[in-house]
């Protein structure tokens, strides 16, 4: 008994990691464990049945929150956009442009995956769209089921990381801090990422041609009438393009800008005038333009509108994360109407997981709110801190310790239950050891990517091998027999991509800059250097008239 009155925090603990190994669903495991130790507590003597009194005001809280309501505005924009046909629109027109190259279908699979991230925020869309309709053709040209496998499903997963992120909005919750300073503070990592990504296909394509070839020159669509390819007219349009956005960078934005403002602010006025230019040449006729060129130009500018929508109207301050994603949900819609894909079945569908999706998310947050309680109560939160705190190596002993952790039971959880689970505990800890909660956010964010390529409870490889051949095949367009995709060659394939995840921890962990720039919009004023005198105080006075009536000051 004095044992359990002692440690009843750690065997909370671990009896919550037990019932989730034995498979109950997370929101009940939460709050059940939290309801029983809670009676427990209060039979020790260790809390009194007055703390629960204040549980159904937290869960009003929780529902009345409203940066929460961001996660079905762009769960709702992403499967509308997924339904729309952009993905398979992008990954055509990319693919073709980057068809001649070695490893060019594996490029544009990241690329349109990081375009897909900026606008869904959806792992399981992305996975599942560019399964099917990537998959096929990279097997179709002999590409290495591993690598074709890999590319795709870490593409998936770069939605947890590139806001408009789910993960973002639930870790800034946790640890009270702005989404849209996680959102910037995410930017550049999300974009290191999608370049290691490529930078590892080049090289993989460079030492091993057979694992990642070329598309061949009769599958190449977008021929001139000439037989070029039709690029260079495609190079002047985007040189004319960058060229004008840079003038704006220079002339119109402030140096002061942040850099992700910057970034976002020249990509949505090269899109513009690439677009305009394009638009320009086929209403008029001109013929000044390639295919090629008209195709990349109105498939790739609509979706980077929609990102200028959504982040860029965030960045600049424009609009909260929640307005934003307002925003990007009627901007998906529109996009659907204009390529005449939007039904009342497809509103349904999107609307149905939609809803799933956001009672799942209120439902663990609930659990996890019980929890929380009950851990707190018994001083499991100072229990935390000591074991935590004084870690050798302060922050940085810290840091890792806590990396190596979200790494290893992210075998086991998926990123909402690290979140809800693991962030509460460890936020405190890490704000008392001043280490800013926006990079620990980050940092943790891009941990738990690897949640997702985990073999083998991995949700990003079980979404792939749903949509995998589980069986040897005929290929309708060269009539070969196309080997199956092994579940082996999936897990196998995930590897590489983790191990480039996990550099992208350590360099998140060594460079915090990557990720604190957010604080260049912040105030600079010193709080300690505001003067707070009024001139002309009556009461600086000694013989004014108030001195002796004070209610005069108020006549």
């Amino acid at each position: 008994m004095e044992f359990l009155i002692a440690n009843l925090a750690p065997v909370m603990f671990v009896t919550l990691f037990l019932l989730l190994l034995l498979g109950f669903p997370v929101a009940f495991s939460l709050a059940a464990n939290g309801l029983l130790f809670g009676l427990v507590g209060i039979e020790l003597g260790l809390m009194t049945p007055a703390i629960y009194q204040a549980l159904p005001q937290r869960v009003f809280g929780i529902i009345s929150n409203d940066t929460l309501l961001a996660i079905p505005f762009f769960t709702f924009m992403g499967l509308i956009l997924e339904r729309s046909g952009m993905a398979e629109d992008l990954l055509e027109t990319i693919g073709q442009l980057f068809g001649s190259v070695r490893g060019g279908l594996a490029i544009a699979v990241i690329l349109v995956g990081a375009m897909l991230a900026a606008t869904t925020g959806v792992v399981s869309a992305s996975v599942i769209s560019m399964g099917l309709i990537s998959l096929p053709i990279m097997l179709r040209y002999g590409y290495d089921r591993r690598f074709a496998s890999g590319v795709i499903a870490a593409s998936g997963t770069l939605s947890q990381i590139i806001p408009p992120s789910l993960v973002l909005i639930v870790l800034a919750d946790q640890l009270g801090r702005s989404v849209g300073d996680m959102y910037r503070g995410a930017f550049l990592p999300g974009l290191g990422l999608v370049l290691a990504y490529v930078i590892y296909t080049f090289v993989l394509s460079f030492f091993r041609p057979s694992s990642a070839p070329a598309i061949p020159e009769s599958a190449r669509a977008y021929i001139e009438p000439s037989g070029s390819r039709g690029t260079r007219s495609l190079s002047v349009l985007m040189m004319i393009s960058i060229g004008v956005a840079l003038v704006f960078g220079e002339l119109m934005i402030s140096e002061n800008a942040p850099i992700d403002e910057r970034i976002v602010m020249t990509v949505l006025v090269w899109g513009s005038v690439a677009f305009v230019i394009a638009l320009l040449n086929r209403v008029l006729k001109l013929g000044l333009l390639s295919h090629i060129a008209e195709r990349v130009t109105f498939v790739m500018i609509p979706p980077l509108a929609l990102i200028f929508l959504v982040l860029g109207t965030i960045f600049i301050g424009l609009a909260t994360p929640t307005e934003g994603g307002a925003m990007g949900a009627v901007g998906a819609i529109i996009m659907a109407i204009s390529r005449k894909r939007l039904s009342f079945p497809l509103l349904r569908q999107a609307m149905d997981t939609t809803t799933k999706l956001s009672c799942f998310v209120v439902f663990i947050l609930i659990g996890s709110t019980v929890f929380s309680l009950t851990f707190r109560a018994v001083d499991g939160d100072l229990w935390v801190e000591h074991l935590l705190i004084n870690m050798p190596g302060g922050q940085t002993g810290f840091l890792i310790v806590v990396s190596i952790l979200t790494f290893v039971l992210a075998f086991f959880l998926d990123f909402f239950e690290l979140a809800f689970i693991i962030v509460p505990l460890l936020g405190p800890v890490a704000d008392k050891m001043g280490i800013d909660l926006i990079w620990f956010g980050v940092l943790l964010a891009v941990n738990m990517q690897t949640s997702f390529m985990h073999p083998p409870f991995g949700f990003a490889l079980f979404y792939l091998r749903s949509v995998a051949p589980k069986l040897d095949y005929l290929d309708k367009m060269t009539g070969k027999k196309i080997a199956r995709v092994t579940t082996g060659q999936i897990y196998a394939g995930s590897i590489p991509f983790i191990i480039i995840q996990l550099v992208m921890v350590a360099v998140v962990l060594a460079f915090p800059g990557i990720v604190t720039h957010y604080k260049s919009t912040a105030s600079t004023v010193d709080p300690s250097t505001v003067d707070l005198n009024v001139q002309g105080n009556p009461y600086d006075n000694p013989d004014s008239a108030t001195d002796q009536d004070p209610g005069k000051a108020f006549r």
